[in-house]
């Protein structure tokens, strides 16, 4: 799956960029507003597209002052596919937090980092997961869990996911060094389930201190 723009993998022209652009909002964009959103083609290309979803009634076009004004016609009968297509970036979020969220031995904290969580990987990019587990968790259990979150993932996406797994101590270890690591995961992360990222942070500096 592109972990950036799931859609631009189902739908491999054009037309996903231009689809991403009008299911983003419901204000009318000129072409040239379109063109600008989907950052993909070229303006001429997102034009012909554009009337290519008006003759399908997808998208809507007003004349304005002059100019054709597009948007998504959300009462079209694809319209929640197209929304679904569009937003399974926020799905895969929202199933991860569900995956994790019910696991029979919590985690501390979970957050997806790297690519995934940037937007800025594509269909080849892993999917990587922070996960903070208290210092006693048994190990056979949880690594059952983590297996669990490895086959999800490929079954679910087609991506490979790799896991950051550390214990509480391990955690503040990289705190106290400094890691650069860290910096990373404060900086992009997306919280899942647990602690903020924040609090752990901060509660390891006390530790620490």
């Amino acid at each position: 799956m592109n972990v950036s723009h799931p859609v631009r993998g189902v739908i491999p022209t054009l037309d996903a960029p231009v689809l991403e652009a009008l299911a983003g909002t419901t204000k009318p964009l000129s072409g040239r507003e379109v063109y600008r959103l989907a950052r993909a083609g070229s303006d001429r290309g997102v034009r012909l597209v554009l009337n290519r979803l008006v003759a399908q009634g997808i998208a809507i076009a007003d004349e304005h002052a002059g100019s054709t004004l597009y948007v998504g016609n959300r009462a079209h009968l694809a319209w929640p596919a197209i929304e679904a297509l569009v937003g399974l970036r926020a799905t895969l979020f929202d199933r991860l937090r569900e995956l994790i969220g019910g696991w029979p031995i919590a985690p501390i904290h979970a957050s997806l980092f790297g690519s995934a969580a940037r937007g800025d990987g594509d269909d080849r990019s892993d999917i990587d997961v922070l996960i903070v587990r208290a210092d006693a968790a048994p190990d056979d259990a949880w690594e059952a869990q983590l297996d669990s979150l490895h086959s999800w993932v490929l079954e679910s996406t087609g991506n490979r996911c790799q896991i950051f797994d550390v214990d509480r101590s391990r955690f503040a270890d990289h705190v106290a060094a400094g890691d650069p690591l860290v910096d990373a995961w404060r900086r992009e992360s997306i919280h899942l389930v647990g602690a903020s990222i924040e609090t752990l942070v901060r509660t390891s500096r006390r530790r620490s201190a």
